[in-house]
């Protein structure tokens, strides 16, 4: 098979996510099953939990989730959504990511938690899903699109997989509508990107694709929430995680989540959850 090439910013999002730093971090700290940002509902709550929460909360903007529903995650990390669906819909999930690392980890929690009948495991880009056309009622994202910097492309995937009427729900770290891009550069800098999406970026792009609005859920503080908590974790449990991680690794995490927290205590970042429907 030839070697799709995918743009620089997957090629570096892959080689982070399979390095063995960022395994072990992000399946200790950051919630283990889902890898992504949470719904808090107080200043303490677990990750996991809130993590959960998110999934939970994405799957109620859906309709008709059942056993006949053909679901594609697009990053899914190491599965927790596509297994809670599965789990509680017997949806059939294509969990498609680009570390191979994660997706080992996927692999042997769909196998223990017997859902492997139902979980299918893909080792690719979000940028060229190797899918026909219209074969997917959902497509479904947390977090991992900004990875991208070929954006466009990603939704024109999207709509290519999707059939007529499927749905899509999605969230993402977002620049704020009308946020300076150069107050952003430490975040850039930080996941070697060039600048990152937005709510009107997402609504125009999509409403341009033949998508129907189905409603932001603007969950901005979240973010922030998120952020500080993982903070919290990651210094609390600090001398514990020196047995897998390094230090190094562990000191630019801490700098990293600061700018994020920074960012968007400052009104400069977005994140909430999207909700779409194909008309046409």
């Amino acid at each position: 098979m030839e070697q799709t090439e995918y743009s620089g910013a997957v090629d570096v999002a892959r080689d982070y996510y399979n390095s063995g730093d960022a395994d072990n971090f992000y399946y200790s700290i950051w919630g283990g099953e889902d890898i992504h940002i949470g719904l808090y509902r107080d200043s303490e709550e677990d990750i996991a939990t809130a993590s959960r929460r998110t999934v939970r909360t994405m799957a109620s903007r859906l309709d008709g989730l059942s056993e006949d529903t053909r679901v594609l995650d697009m990053g899914a990390g190491f599965g927790g959504a596509a297994r809670w669906l599965a789990q509680n819909f017997g949806c059939r999930v294509t969990a498609l990511n680009l570390s191979e690392v994660q997706n080992r980890r996927d692999g042997q929690m769909n196998q223990e938690q017997g859902l492997d009948h139902l979980v299918e495991v893909v080792d690719a880009s979000f940028e060229d899903v190797p899918r026909p056309d219209g074969v997917y009622d959902v497509v479904w994202s947390q977090d991992a699109i900004l990875h991208s910097s070929n954006r466009t492309r990603v939704l024109d995937e999207i709509r290519r997989v999707l059939r007529p009427g499927g749905q899509v729900v999605f969230t993402d770290p977002m620049a704020a509508d009308n946020c300076p891009s150069e107050v952003l550069q430490p975040i850039l800098d930080r996941i070697h990107l060039e600048d990152l999406g937005s709510p009107g970026f997402y609504q125009q792009a999509l409403g341009e694709r033949g998508f129907q609005d189905r409603g932001f859920d603007d969950h901005t503080k979240q973010l922030v929430h998120h952020y500080t908590r993982v903070l919290q974790e990651t210094e609390r449990r600090e001398d514990e995680l020196r047995d897998t991680v390094s230090q190094e690794y562990i000191d630019n995490m801490k700098k990293g989540l600061r700018h994020w927290m920074d960012g968007g205590e400052k009104g400069y970042l977005a994140w909430g959850i999207f909700s779409y429907k194909l008309t046409k």
